[in-house]
């Protein structure tokens, strides 16, 4: 559908960008944080730990500034649940409660609103080694995990994500975090984390009536490679197993039907012990966040195991035989890294997610990784990252025309962060860090070009995309 005007932004619109504790902080074991997953993950060879990343850590208030000088509406980071908890439970540990206090309240000085994550990939290590999220014990931890954030930051943040990506989690575990697990225990784990967030929701909602919250899944919309049937049919299997397992039990308390037949078939069903339907049930999101890079193709997997793209690499498709198979989508460019490029995909996932659910929804994550150069003359000329991020933009803008409720947009990332998969030769931010992959030099902040359009955008409200 074309539009003659499109709809202006919302005057309140949460422009913003997004980042995560392990990838930007860096202050590995610095003023007792414990440690994550993160740093037992298996580093693919030539990239980079995230022992130091961008040193948001110790430089939180140069980054702010620059983010306060793009003009941000909020900010959206996560909290590494290590550095309050550095055994997962136990003893708080307050250097690392001062240091989110000192960010949030960093944040607030520039009217920045926080958007917290309270999950981001990086378990501490010490719950890991009790089986992690396949020992429900885990989900008590969370609970109580949550119950501290709400108590420190409570008066202060008004919007929480739960999870971050967490269909990415049980979908790619093992390109994620490095390890491999079975599917069954990973459908387990999945549980376990449906029943966190649950618990997570309904404490927010009690302890800080006046706070919003909601989850984070990466979401994209999926295309068939063909108007086969059968191609349908996939496309239709893959939406339930990636998408709307997770939103249907975050927004409505069960199991989507198709994923919840897909683990029958395949013996991946979790345990469900009594009363934990309910607490599903009883939780309520008051918006959805969610994450986009690309919309994905299938085609018709006949079963055989021969026809599946295997890949570990969460935005370019697994398939699994009898299900679905990974396609090329031949209308799409692709970036260095081979992701396709899809604005007007994201559009229809919008569309598709605000249809389902009509919940407000905010984006947390979108954004070109590319191998940025510093020139000679100490620019950084992303003038690509402009070309992706204007595209994106302007499909929101359609996705409002269309009458979808969207408050906000956090492309990534804020800052140059360590890539989870190509370490920090994989650039995203608007602001360039003076780092290689195992060369720190001076970590310097350089505003790329994309800072410059950025702070153009927001200071327009989304009126001036050139």
């Amino acid at each position: 559908m074309k539009y003659a005007n499109a709809k202006k932004f919302p005057d309140n619109f949460l422009w913003g960008a997004s980042t995560s504790a392990y990838q930007v902080e860096g202050g590995a074991g610095q003023d007792g944080k414990g440690p994550s997953v993160i740093d037992i993950k298996r580093i693919p060879e030539g990239t980079t730990d995230y022992k130091v990343a961008s040193d948001h850590y110790n430089r939180y208030k140069e980054d702010v500034a620059l983010f306060a000088e793009m003009g941000f509406k909020t900010y959206r980071f996560s909290i590494a649940w290590s550095r309050i908890f550095p055994n997962g439970t136990g003893e708080v540990n307050q250097q690392g409660i001062e240091f989110y206090n000192n960010l949030i309240n960093e944040l607030l000085k520039y009217d920045i609103e926080p958007l917290v994550t309270m999950y981001h990939f990086d378990l501490p290590l010490s719950l890991h080694e009790k089986g992690g999220w396949g020992n429900r014990e885990t989900v008590d931890a969370f609970e109580t995990y949550a119950k501290t954030l709400f108590e420190y930051y409570g008066d202060r943040v008004k919007y929480w994500l739960t999870i971050n990506e967490q269909n990415m989690m049980i979908l790619h575990g093992s390109a994620i975090l490095g390890s491999d697990v079975s599917k069954k225990e990973l459908y387990q784990q999945n549980h376990h984390m449906l029943l966190a967030q649950a618990k997570a929701m309904v404490l927010c909602h009690n302890m800080l009536p006046n706070a919003k919250i909601g989850p984070a899944p990466n979401i994209s919309y999926i295309y068939p490679a063909s108007s086969k049937p059968e191609d349908m049919l996939a496309a239709n299997n893959f939406n339930a197993i990636r998408n709307w397992l997770y939103l249907d039990m975050a927004v409505y308390g069960r199991y989507n039907h198709v994923a919840w037949s897909y683990m029958e078939e395949h013996g991946y069903t979790p345990t469900i012990l009594d009363g934990d339907m309910e607490m599903l049930r009883n939780a309520k999101p008051d918006f959805i966040a969610f994450n986009y890079y690309t919309s994905k193709t299938v085609a018709e997997s006949k079963g055989d195991g021969q026809d599946v793209n295997n890949t570990g690499d969460q935005e370019i498709v697994i398939g699994e035989a009898g299900v679905y198979k990974g396609h090329t989508n031949e209308n799409l460019p692709k970036t260095e890294f081979g992701w396709e490029i899809d604005p007007v995909g994201f559009r229809i996932t919008f569309r598709e997610i605000y249809s389902r659910y009509n919940l407000p929804l905010i984006v947390t994550e979108n954004g070109l990784g590319a191998f940025d150069r510093l020139e000679e003359d100490g620019t950084v000329r992303d003038t690509y990252r402009i070309e992706y991020l204007r595209k994106h933009i302007e499909q929101i803008q359609l996705a409002i025309s269309d009458g979808v409720e969207v408050f906000g947009y956090c492309p990534w990332a804020a800052i140059d962060l360590v890539s989870t998969h190509q370490g920090s030769k994989k650039r995203y931010g608007f602001i360039f860090v003076n780092r290689d992959e195992f060369d720190l030099k001076d970590m310097k902040r350089i505003r790329k070009e994309s800072f410059y359009w950025y702070k153009k955008v927001i200071e327009t409200n989304g009126d001036d995309l050139k």
